[in-house]
């Protein structure tokens, strides 16, 4: 296969190159957070069940994760630059189309798409930026990447309840939205200026559209039921779905190990470690999503506190997540190996059973001091994870499989998250039945539950993963 070669950029543009990205990067990162402290206003001011929030937030992520599957091989086709540039445009439109919802399905549309073009953009940006810096300041380049996202993580909640707590344009919740449309005109035309003709495209890349088809439909055909069939009573044509989607998940099994171009090389399921890695992603991603959104739905619609409280509440949570962020990144994966992925799901455990125990102990009375404790513990066990996990469940690729290996594992991990939004959501309001502050607690506390059993039965599979993260092993 040949590929287009791209020299290095002069060290001036390929810096503006990186300002581009981390702004895409950030716009994604912070949607993600903010649309799930919003979430609550959204269903008060546009009105719809709890299916409607459901599908606010899951339509973003599972477009995001089924276009990522596809993405990286559609940047070899049709060049790096034209698709960053087609996915920031489209990111910035749909947002707008987002802030301008008039309704509460529109809304769902605009979410979708504003997904969708995200997973086409996030992807090249990260390759365009391997190929404009020379080697010996690659490293150096990618070095404030991590602390920007960690400080993002931790402003997450701040911006978003800061954002409601304005009302700006009248609509609270529409800001959270409206903001991308600056930074997302600025990154788009600063990209335009700087971002290089060739991305280092594979002339011989295939799409196996096949594949692609099975695999989309097969999500289509899971979350649909998920999402609405509590609420409709789980009609039969729910349980049709789920079984027709489990037969076009066969399917595409069976179609990769034929295909030519493969979406995700069939090799890596020959692999243990990856198949556990898999495991692992999909439950702590399902678990961490859920998390979140039964924490914002309890905190706002379960004890009125406001969209800012709950912001400032949660700033405990990024900050412990974002410090063992970068602790993991920087020393603890290198120098604990394995036992750091133990040490994280057991942390994130213990912090979740903690929230329950708080939330029980105090009730409707609970303050953010209270939460506190839980939070932080919550969010240090989530931040050793987070950078480390991938290293580990690719530690025994092959230089050919490692590619698709991190584009399927960043499938998963967003598809993971629209599973848990859509599985632990219909128990939560399922539990809740008629709202009322003690039926909130409840059903929090059984998910906070759930949450922490899911990270406890992945630690044996952690020890099928490789005893050292692929990076300190090459």
């Amino acid at each position: 296969m040949e590929s287009a070669r791209t020299a290095p950029l002069p060290l001036g543009r390929a810096w503006l190159v990186l300002v581009v990205v981390v702004i895409a990067e950030l716009m994604d990162l912070i949607d993600t957070s903010v649309a799930n402290l919003a979430g609550p206003s959204i269903r008060t001011d546009l009105g719809g069940g709890p299916m409607t929030l459901q599908w606010v937030l899951s339509a973003y992520t599972a477009a995001f994760a089924l276009g990522l599957v596809t993405s990286g091989r559609l940047g070899d086709l049709l060049g790096r630059r034209r698709l960053f540039l087609l996915g920031m445009a489209g990111f910035t439109l749909a947002s707008l189309a987002c802030g301008l919802a008039p309704g509460a399905g529109f809304l769902i549309v605009a979410r979708l798409f504003q997904g969708l073009f995200g997973s086409v953009m996030i992807p090249q940006g990260m390759a365009l930026v391997k190929i404009v810096f020379p080697p010996e300041h690659l490293r150096k380049a990618l070095t404030p990447f991590g602390p920007i996202m960690g400080l993002a993580m931790v402003a997450g909640p701040i911006l978003a309840g800061w954002l409601l707590h304005l009302d700006l344009f009248g609509g609270r919740w529409r800001s959270i939205f409206l903001i991308n449309v600056p930074f997302g005109v600025l990154a788009a035309a600063l990209g335009g200026c700087v971002l290089p003709r060739h991305g280092g495209e594979d002339r011989g890349a295939r799409l196996d559209l096949l594949g692609v088809g099975l695999l989309t439909a097969g999500s289509a055909l899971l979350m649909v039921p998920l999402i609405q069939g509590r609420e409709l009573g789980w009609p039969a044509w729910t349980y049709a779905m789920i079984a027709a989607a489990l037969v076009a998940f066969g399917l595409f099994v069976r179609s990769e190990r034929h295909s030519g171009h493969p979406v995700i090389t069939p090799s890596l399921f020959g692999r243990r470690s990856f198949v556990a890695g898999l495991l692992i992603v999909g439950g702590f991603y399902a678990s961490l999503s859920a998390f979140v959104l039964v924490i914002n739905l309890l905190l706002q619609s379960g004890m009125g506190w406001t969209p800012l409280r709950t912001g400032f509440a949660l700033i405990p949570w990024a900050a412990g997540t974002a410090v063992a962020t970068l602790l993991s990144g920087a020393v603890l994966a290198e120098r604990l190996g394995r036992a750091n992925l133990y040490l994280g799901l057991s942390v994130a455990a213990v912090g979740l059973l903690a929230l329950w125990w708080s939330t029980a102990r105090w009730g409707a009375a609970v303050t953010v001091g209270q939460l506190t404790p839980a939070l932080l513990v919550t969010g240090v066990g989530s931040g050793l994870l987070f950078v480390p996990l991938f290293d580990f469940v690719l530690g025994d690729a092959t230089a050919e499989e490692v590619g698709t290996g991190a584009g399927a594992l960043n499938a998963a991990q967003q598809f993971a998250g629209a599973i848990g939004v859509a599985a632990l959501g219909t128990v939560f309001f399922a539990r809740v039945g008629r709202p009322s502050v003690p039926s909130y607690l409840t059903a929090a506390d059984l998910v906070f539950g759930i949450c922490a059993g899911v990270n406890v039965l992945l630690l044996p599979l952690v020890g099928l993963l490789p005893k050292h993260s692929r990076q300190a092993a090459h």
